[in-house]
């Protein structure tokens, strides 16, 4: 049944699927360390025990996000030498440094102090603990740093040679290929998006709590912090994207072109394209709702500026228009509907109402799964768009794929949508049964009474009454 299927179309459908289901995790594992970072940063300086309480509720969660995020990682990078054997051969040289410095950098960071931020809060001094989850929330930060590294190069290659076998080698500045044009946007894109994940996700979990019982103040507390973000950092996400659209028209115009909808170039000012249905065998947008000449004015902040559209491509190399134009679009909408909730909560704050208005703990509760479809939606329009190209205008994604049959790839594809829903399911099931419960009042984070024993058996206390 699977021989009529192109192997290579399944290739790519197995990796969408595993970096899909794998960006959920670190999406909210990178925000959730430096969340976990600066609530017990505030309880060392303030003292306030609600900050222990919500450092320890989260702790949990993070720790089961975490492992998810390791286990279902490891799955793709075996995929580049299964599935894409040929795209290891040519991009190694350059691609696996980087992955390997992720690993050395990041991952060592994370495994070294994961244990004594998890075991050691009552075990280590506090400066210690502190300093055990400052390490993990840079590690998330250096191992999103290396990756999008990585695949900033494949987007934006640059500083490579090309050796006498074909292959991509490194030219005589690494930093050339580090910092490539594209990837300094791409991470601050990418984590400000992860901590925006984050924030919806505490915020969602805050109003649930607060509409079984707004006098809780663990749901109160985080409730207005992830409020605090949203109204803030949703601006400067707005401000980002839009500096990462303009270099992605510099280096990727035909991925914009995708994004926009143009098919067709405007010499007199584009327009700005909100919904429709891309048609690329007749080559237009089918009942468009346009805004004139605002395409332009955002592009090339002047109304009357032309657009080059995909005329000007030739059609070999067109990105598939239907999935980068909606996926955009769902990026973009979450985007601003996050910044409309913030505006709204500022809004409830002034007014006294942040704790007790139903219709803002709804929304926000609607909200708190929207930033991982956001993020996937973004994932989409990165890696579609720049299709159909792997090292973007060098190595052809249909060339850069293994030699296999189609029911060897199709195979392991169904094993992992199986084993993926089954086990991952599973973990993503425990995570919201303990998000389901209120964070405990009273919990202390103090160290126990008394010398902790790390072997033996730890005597009972004596019963009243009873020689010792």
């Amino acid at each position: 049944m699977l021989d009529a299927f192109d192997p290579v179309v399944l290739a790519r459908i197995q990796f969408a699927f595993t970096v899909s289901f794998h960006f959920i995790f670190p999406s909210f594992s990178i925000g959730l360390a430096s969340y976990l970072m600066v609530l017990e940063a505030l309880w060392l300086k303030t003292g306030n025990a609600i900050y222990a309480n919500l450092y320890r509720y989260w702790l949990k969660i993070f720790a089961i996000a975490f492992a998810m995020g390791v286990v279902s990682g490891i799955v793709m990078s075996y995929q580049f030498g299964t599935n894409w054997s040929v795209f290891s051969d040519k991009a190694g040289a350059v691609i696996g440094p980087l992955m390997a410095y992720e690993v050395l950098t990041a991952f060592f960071l994370e495994a070294g102090f994961l244990g004594v931020m998890l075991f050691g809060i009552n075990k280590v001094g506090k400066g210690l603990h502190f300093a055990a989850t400052c390490a993990v929330a840079i590690g998330t930060f250096i191992s999103a740093f290396w990756i999008l590294s990585a695949n900033s190069w494949m987007q934006t290659p640059v500083g490579y040679e090309i050796a006498a076998n074909g292959q991509f080698v490194p030219g005589p500045s690494w930093a050339a290929i580090i910092f490539n044009p594209s990837f300094p946007y791409r991470l601050v894109h990418t984590v400000i998006a992860a901590y925006l994940t984050t924030a919806l996700v505490v915020g969602g979990v805050g109003a649930w709590h607060l509409l079984r019982d707004s006098a809780n103040r663990g749901a109160r507390t985080m409730f207005s912090m992830a409020m605090w973000m949203a109204a803030l950092v949703a601006p400067i996400q707005i401000l980002a994207g839009d500096m990462h659209g303009l270099n992605t028209l510099e280096h990727q115009p035909a991925k914009v072109m995708a994004m926009e909808g143009h098919y067709q170039s405007h010499p007199h000012g584009a327009p700005l394209i909100l919904f429709g249905i891309p048609n690329s065998a007749e080559q237009r947008v089918d009942m468009a709702v346009e805004l004139p000449k605002m395409s332009s004015l955002i592009l090339k902040h002047d109304p009357d500026a032309p657009l080059a559209g995909l005329d000007t491509v030739p059609a070999d190399e067109h990105p598939p228009v239907g999935i980068v134009f909606w996926s955009f679009r769902i990026m973009v909408g979450i985007g601003f509907a996050i910044f409309a909730l913030g505006l709204l909560s500022l809004v409830a704050r002034v007014r006294g109402r942040l704790y007790d208005w139903p219709l803002l703990h709804r929304l926000a509760i609607l909200l708190g799964p929207a930033g991982f479809v956001a993020v996937i939606a973004g994932w989409v329009t990165t890696e579609v768009g720049r299709q159909p190209y792997v090292v973007y205008g060098l190595l052809r994604t249909v060339d850069a794929a293994s030699p296999l049959a189609a029911p060897a790839v199709g195979a392991s594809l169904l094993a992992f949508i199986i084993v993926y829903f089954a086990v991952f399911g599973v973990g993503v099931w425990y995570i919201l049964k303990l998000m389901a419960k209120p964070p405990q009042r009273g919990e202390s984070a103090e160290p126990a009474a008394g010398p902790i024993r790390s072997a033996g058996i730890t005597p009972a206390p004596a019963v009243e009454g009873e020689r010792p």
